[in-house]
């Protein structure tokens, strides 16, 4: 599903991001990726996004090789993925409903089929009763409820959260991470980047731990469950 060998980040600034890192995620994993400010958490998502490139080592998402993959092929291969990150990246011009229907309309998606799967990703996260309103009249913890829907309206098989309650107080975070956990369920693989230790320690997942550019710990909580590929 993914798979990261001996991959090493250094910048022009002569900043080593990643150090010689190798990390193997299955088909249906939740895992955290925490660590401090440096650790290398936020090139890792880049990585993946194919937003950088390592400077040396290999990745493969979903039997893909990106280190092979040519540029016009990335827009692609994102919309693939669901991606989250802490700041919504809502429309601000568009009412919820037409957010979630963008990223449907970028892949040509019939017009029939996005009135059927907009309404089932609001009923989802729970705004079913929303999807009128525009980001400016939602709270935050609504904001990224739909987020969440935006990026799982296309059924990607990998979600990436990068810092997805960063902006949240502690009970729109809980409820974010048990959205999260009930997506998993379905089946998407979740990877989550976070700073939240608290969430972390109350769920019982997978937990790498990164610091200066190195995974130092990669553990499964007491009550872990590895779903099978």
């Amino acid at each position: 599903m993914i798979d990261l060998q001996n991959v090493t980040k250094s910048y022009a600034t002569g900043v080593q991001a990643l150090n010689g890192i190798t990390l193997h995620v299955d088909k249906g994993e939740f895992v955290f990726i925490v660590g401090d400010s440096g650790s290398g958490k936020s090139t890792l998502i880049k990585l993946l996004l194919k937003e950088l490139e390592p400077t040396s080592g290999s990745i493969k998402v979903n039997g893909i090789n990106l280190n092979k993959m040519k540029s016009k092929a990335i827009p692609k291969y994102r919309r693939k993925l669901g991606v989250v990150f802490q700041d919504f990246r809502l429309l601000k011009d568009r009412n919820v409903y037409e957010n979630i229907a963008f990223a449907q309309r970028v892949i040509a998606t019939p017009s029939k089929d996005i009135r059927k799967n907009v309404p089932k990703m609001l009923s989802l996260v729970g705004l079913a009763e929303k999807y009128k309103s525009f980001p400016k009249q939602l709270s935050g913890g609504e904001q990224q409820r739909v987020a969440l829907a935006r990026a799982l309206v296309n059924r990607p098989n990998i979600l990436l959260a990068d810092e997805p309650t960063g902006n949240l107080d502690p009970k729109n975070s809980r409820e974010i991470m048990k959205l999260l956990e009930t997506i998993n369920e379905r089946g998407t693989t979740v990877l989550v980047v976070t700073h939240n230790q608290e969430i972390v320690d109350q769920m019982k997942k997978r937990v790498v731990v990164m610091h200066k550019g190195v995974i130092v710990s990669d553990e499964r909580k007491a009550g872990y469950k590895q779903n099978a590929d």
